[in-house]
């Protein structure tokens, strides 16, 4: 399948709209992010965390105040993917099988016609949790800078002497960091309003390593038919050589980015509660990757690289 096959888009003519768009975007990202902050899992936190089928829906405040009795603090319970699933999160530690034992005893014993099921329990300790916290950040920040040596090393020169020899690496990493950021301001924007949990827990970050790996994928594309075109219109300005290269390979960006999609639009409708966040993030990333390689990569190299035509 192929499409756009004689495109000839005047995207960097226009590229003021995707300025805007992704100024919009990043704002509120980054206002959300300081104003309510991100859900995180209970592997960030430290604590046990319950999920519990019921035979019969049970009220999420009647479960909070019989366990905040049971277990002595007031815990955190929600709806888990349906109304006889119940996600229940304490900050609670020690043995999993007891405090197993007491949650489930609990809420028997205040719900004698209801038959209760654990269906899971996950428990971290609060060093584990911190230490957890602290290689996910590595872990992005890490791989950010692995991108920048590579993107340098492919396209620039392993000894940059001007800021043009920078131009393809920062757009790459700009473009990494704008899909990440809006990526995770939507996580906050959007917890407690969407159905499901939007939690940062380690599946998350697993997704937002896959987005920098799948946006980075589309940028190389691209970045790889600016270098070749810049070779062949030796006289045509920058703007226009990259104009063309993202016009060429605009089938191939999109046609990949569609078939990525339905892919994970199908994790996210049948891979269950526990995938919906994971597959919800991808989502965001494919739809924002392809955007970002277009409309923030490629512009940071036509700015870097033009600065001696102007």
């Amino acid at each position: 399948m192929r499409l756009f096959e004689n495109a000839s888009y005047n995207i960097v003519g226009n590229l003021k709209i995707g300025y805007i768009i992704s100024g919009v975007l990043l704002t509120i990202s980054v206002i959300s992010l300081l104003t309510r902050g991100v859900e995180t899992g209970i592997d960030f936190q430290g604590g046990t965390e319950f999920v519990v089928e019921t035979s019969e829906p049970l009220t999420v405040g009647a479960v909070r105040s019989t366990l905040a009795d049971a277990l002595g603090t007031e815990p955190e319970v929600k709806e888990y993917g349906s109304a006889n699933e119940l996600l229940i999160r304490s900050t609670v530690g020690g043995d999993v099988t007891e405090l197993s034992a007491l949650v489930v005893g609990a809420l028997e014993s205040a719900n004698p016609n209801v038959t209760l099921s654990l269906q899971k329990t996950d428990s971290f300790a609060p060093r584990f949790a911190d230490d957890l916290k602290r290689g996910a950040l590595y872990a992005v920040l890490g791989s950010l800078f692995v991108i920048f040596i590579y993107i340098l090393a492919r396209f620039g020169s392993i000894i940059p002497t001007r800021i043009e020899d920078l131009a393809f690496p920062l757009g790459a990493v700009a473009a990494l960091a704008h899909d990440v950021t809006i990526t995770l301001g939507l996580f906050s924007l959007l917890q407690g309003v969407v159905p499901f949990s939007l939690q940062i827990d380690q599946a998350i970050i697993a997704a937002f390593l896959t987005i920098v790996g799948y946006s980075l994928n589309d940028t190389v594309i691209i970045f790889d038919r600016i270098r070749e075109y810049a070779n062949i219109f030796k006289t045509d300005a920058y703007a226009t050589v990259v104009n063309k290269s993202i016009n060429q390979t605009l089938s191939r960006t999109v046609v990949t980015s569609l078939t990525t999609f339905i892919v994970v639009a199908v994790l996210f409708i049948a891979g269950g509660p526990v995938l919906r966040g994971f597959a919800f993030a991808l989502i965001i990333g494919v739809v924002i990757g392809t955007y970002s390689s277009v409309f923030v990569a490629s512009p940071v190299v036509v700015a870097l690289k033009s600065r001696n035509e102007q």
